[in-house]
């Protein structure tokens, strides 16, 4: 294809420009429309990066109605991901889907139902899978290096990283985020080991989450002159773990946070029978590899230790997004398949449905993906 690839935005909130920066660092799309529900706040959004002729609109189902689009982002908060979703794909637009994925199991059904009807591509915005070093994870894991893995445990976390502020509180209510930290850095670092070991089938979840610190504004202090306000919004998880066991015989031991007493969670390992592999956490967990990884292994009788170093980007690679987002463009234009795919991503999010619902009922619950 020489066209160039038409392309629109709905939600034109904060994340939405990670995707405007790198949509614009290429010669090969033309932005035709944008939307967001607040009115005025598109026509800012396309000032602010100084593009013209762009139609905007306060409804997806005007601006998908209207316009003849090859691709859209959806940017919206959690709770409004299915619905746009679903009626651009009907539309046969191919589609971009911020994550989380969706809120719960049922949404996620939904989508990758409408995906499979429409014949169309919708990948989910998983952008530490384009880093290299979460690429070499997978890449120890297929070469059998540790032998048949049979326990992970993983997670990451933030000493006080809730984002909410007296004008930014969509992430923390539940009317639009729906969950909170298991939905915002949760599912990477699900994705990091799950995508690793092949996406096994999760079978049951003993979860629980909790809001002991968004809900407190004595115990979280919030860098606002109204910080009651922000914790009489707080309606998610500000933590959460959970015991989760796949298909093939490996558990899973994962614990998330956006708040917490202590500067990490813990490092990533990956167990195995031939060696073991830890990777480093991070004190700002946002799905990336804290430092050099180690393999633990028995070699001639001793025990001895192999580091992974980091590995760095060239300049000419560009940044995580531009490859996220040129994955999904080169995609459309080949008629490739999703960068990634739904197939993957609805076990993602059926765990974190899990977690939700072992929560509020107090054990373990059994997970059942519907036939798509």
């Amino acid at each position: 294809m020489d066209k160039k690839i038409r392309i629109g935005i709905i939600g034109t909130g904060g994340i939405a420009h990670s995707h405007m920066g790198a949509y614009l660092r290429r010669n090969d799309i033309e932005f035709v429309a944008g939307c967001d529900i607040i009115p005025g706040k598109a026509d800012a959004f396309f000032k602010e990066f100084g593009v013209e002729g762009v139609r905007t609109y306060t409804s997806h189902e005007e601006m998908l109605d209207k316009e003849q689009l090859d691709g859209v982002s959806v940017c919206t908060y959690n709770r409004q991901h299915a619905a746009p979703t679903i009626y651009a794909l009907n539309k046969g637009i191919n589609v971009i889907l911020e994550k989380p994925f969706s809120v719960t199991l049922d949404e996620a059904v939904e989508m990758c139902r409408a995906e499979k009807a429409s014949g169309k591509i919708l990948t989910v915005g998983f952008q530490p899978r384009f880093d290299k070093n979460m690429q070499q994870i997978k890449k120890i894991v297929e070469s059998g290096e540790l032998g048949k893995v049979y326990y992970i445990q993983t997670g990451g976390g933030r000493r006080r990283g809730i984002p909410a502020s007296v004008d930014k509180t969509t992430f923390i209510e539940d009317a639009t985020g729906g969950v909170g930290a298991l939905g915002d850095i949760g599912c990477y670092s699900l994705d990091m080991v799950l995508n690793a070991i092949g996406y096994p089938k999760p079978l049951t979840v003993s979860g629980f989450k909790t809001d002991y610190f968004g809900t407190d504004p004595e115990t979280y202090r919030y860098s606002s002159t109204d910080p009651e306000y922000i914790a009489s919004k707080f309606g998610v998880d500000d933590f959460a773990g959970a015991f989760i066991r796949l298909e093939g015989g490996v558990f899973l031991d994962f614990r998330i946070a956006w708040a917490m007493n202590i500067n990490t969670p813990g490092d990533t390992i990956i167990l195995g029978t031939k060696a073991g592999l830890r990777i480093p956490s991070t004190d700002c967990w946002n799905g990336s590899v804290g430092g050099p990884m180690t393999i633990y292994r028995q070699c001639a009788g001793q025990t001895v230790e192999m580091q992974i170093p980091i590995l760095k980007d060239a300049p000419n690679e560009g940044n995580l997004w531009d490859r996220k987002i040129g994955s999904f463009i080169t995609a459309i234009k080949e008629g490739g398949s999703a960068p990634v795919p739904t197939s993957q991503i609805i076990k993602n999010q059926a765990i974190i449905d899990g977690i939700v619902r072992s929560s509020e009922l107090g054990h373990e619950v059994e997970i059942d993906i519907p036939e798509i």
